[in-house]
């Protein structure tokens, strides 16, 4: 059944001359309503998705159509970043346009969604836009906060439908044909995927509708804070309220931040989709593709509303994932040549699709190998409308239509990561990533647990030369002791700044990484 519940958008009369107040001089009936023209902003994340997981990026697996020709319509980055390989801190970074650690969000909230989140005094992207007079919406995972005063429609979003939380369940009402997969690799993601994990496990269909009832309640779709019955595929719920988003006329431009939690656990699929890759004999590489493809779906069918309304030319669309795929779901996902995975700071774990199309402006089929980061956004954003960020923090994003439409050179950038006691940092093509060793006897793997982030054993340093070996297979730290040490005091410079966490790991994840088994926080 499709969930549909209407909506009545009321636009009101603001003060910042979009629409001109009463002056008290007779008006003109026959005269019609400014239409303020400024470019709208869409920004499509997903979660989890691997670096060589859609077509345009090299898979040739998953077919993804909609995302490959939102790329052939604009530009595709090669060098995209995002500030944390794991979901909620690199979220933060993208609605604020700062390090996440500048205000202490240096580790995923799991379990205190509810008592924590992106702290007050910060300045959201929602916030911005709306303050310049744009209408502003969020569809999806939300992950930086649920109680008063963190809820997205207290953080400048105008309106919201999603789930607060890191996730919830595909599906509530199976179908035959509907698939499923858990194994006990996807359970160790997160709480809210151990639950729906276990909800999916195979069993009679009524017992795991009701498994799967639960789940969802536990972690609930939300309209405006208010629980609503969504039964239909979530990720198609997702897409039918952003099209209808889109499609309200409005005398404004719009803001939307669409944050899909495809193709992230547990692994749920629907008939429809999961038909589609019937001929994959691994059943967690099947729905996993399924999953994608229902993404991609989304993705064209909002390009499609925007086209219908006559807004391509005047709509920047920006689509990326929040860190790359999870390790823990082995082969059914790809970061291609890239070595590492979510949770890591290798460049499987920050180095990510990143897409922006605006034919008006940007033109189209262009490949760029130039840095770019998700911090970028809001300064983009805010550059298209005609809109300035605080001047009393730092910002850390540059406006990139400028370096797209003009001859602006797009200036060197250093670009960092921490968590914990492990750190990164990329500066042009060369990377330096120091990393704890783990504890004598620790094997590849992931432990939950609340750990102390100040105590760690001494680090193992890796430089990597990313221009010649991007899957960082050759440590030139020893040859090149210089250049390893040069990055080093850049970085500790740029942590100087920082705020101490907020709130500790709750999880340590040891990878095998260079001959060692190194200790990985988030």
């Amino acid at each position: 059944m499709r969930y549909a519940l209407a909506l009545t958008a009321v636009v009101g009369l603001g003060t910042l001359g979009l629409v001109g107040l009463a002056t008290g001089q007779p008006s003109n009936a026959t005269s019609a309503p400014k239409i303020d023209d400024r470019p709208n902003v869409i920004v499509i994340i997903a979660d989890d998705l691997g670096y060589g997981d859609t077509g345009v990026y090299g898979s040739t697996l998953i077919k993804t159509p909609n995302i490959d020709a939102l790329a052939a319509s604009g530009v595709r980055f090669t060098s995209g970043y995002v500030t944390h390989p794991v979901c909620a801190p690199s979220r933060a970074a993208l609605v604020t346009g700062r390090y996440q650690q500048r205000f202490g969000f240096e580790f995923n909230p799991v379990g205190r969604d509810a008592a924590t989140g992106v702290a007050l005094n910060e300045v959201t992207i929602a916030q911005l836009m709306k303050k310049a007079g744009y209408r502003t919406g969020m569809v999806g995972k939300w992950h930086l906060g649920q109680g008063r005063g963190y809820y997205p429609t207290d953080r400048g979003f105008d309106e919201y439908f999603g789930m607060a939380s890191g996730g919830s369940t595909y599906i509530v009402d199976p179908q035959p044909g509907d698939e499923f997969h858990s194994t006990a690799e996807t359970e160790m993601s997160t709480s809210t995927d151990r639950l729906a994990g276990r909800a999916s496990a195979p069993a009679g269909q009524v017992g795991q509708r009701q498994r799967l009832l639960a789940a969802r309640q536990r972690f609930p779709i939300t309209r405006n804070g208010k629980i609503v019955d969504v039964p239909e595929y979530l990720t198609d719920a997702f897409t039918d309220e952003a099209t209808r988003f889109i499609g309200r006329d409005s005398a404004r431009p719009f803001f939307l931040y669409l944050a899909y939690t495809a193709p992230h656990t547990p692994l749920q699929a629907t008939k429809r989709y999961a038909d589609r890759y019937a001929h994959i004999a691994d059943p967690a590489k099947r729905v996993y593709a399924a999953m994608v493809s229902a993404l991609d779906d989304g993705v064209g069918r909002v390009v499609a509303q925007v086209k219908a309304k006559g807004l391509e030319r005047r709509t920047l669309i920006v689509f990326l994932s929040d860190n790359g795929c999870a390790g823990y779901l082995g082969a059914a996902c790809s970061n291609g040549p890239l070595s590492g995975s979510k949770a890591t700071p290798l460049e499987g774990g920050i180095r990510v699709p990143f897409i922006m199309a605006m034919p008006g402006r940007i033109a189209g089929g262009r490949v760029d190998a130039r840095t770019v980061s998700s911090l970028d956004v809001l300064p983009t954003a805010l550059g298209l409308a005609a809109a300035r960020a605080p001047s009393d923090r730092p910002y850390d994003g540059i406006d990139l239509m400028p370096r797209l439409t003009t001859s602006v050179a797009t200036p060197a950038r250093t670009l960092y990561w921490r968590a914990g006691a492990g750190h990164a940092v990329l500066r042009g093509h060369d990377k330096l990533v120091s990393l704890p060793l783990a504890p004598d006897g620790a094997k590849a793997g992931y432990v939950e647990r609340e750990v102390d982030d100040t105590a760690a054993t001494a680090p193992h340093v890796m430089l990597y030369d990313l221009s010649r070996d991007p899957g960082e297979t050759r440590n030139r730290a020893a040859v090149d002791r210089r250049k390893a040490a040069s990055l080093a005091r850049s970085y500790d410079i740029w942590a100087k700044a920082l705020a101490p966490p907020a709130w500790p790991s709750r999880r340590v994840v040891y990878i095998d990484h260079d001959g060692h088994i190194l200790d990985v926080r988030n």
